[in-house]
């Protein structure tokens, strides 16, 4: 059995429906220059692409 990849599991999270959410880049720093509705929509968890998902759902064998 596979180990799983922390570095993924601190990454990515596993939605009920079996797909990989991410966090949006570009919220650390700069916060002022962005408006309001950026920001807003950086706060939200985003799904990956299905082509990406695949190799690092392998990385998480026992789910999360």
């Amino acid at each position: 059995m596979q180990k799983t990849k922390k570095s993924v599991a601190k990454r990515f999270k596993l939605s009920a429906t079996g797909k990989l959410m991410h966090r949006s880049p570009g919220t650390r720093h700069l916060a002022s220059t962005k408006t309001s509705k950026q920001k807003r929509r950086l706060g939200q968890a985003k799904a990956l692409a299905v082509g990406h998902a695949v190799p690092l759902k392998r990385c998480l064998p026992h789910g999360l």
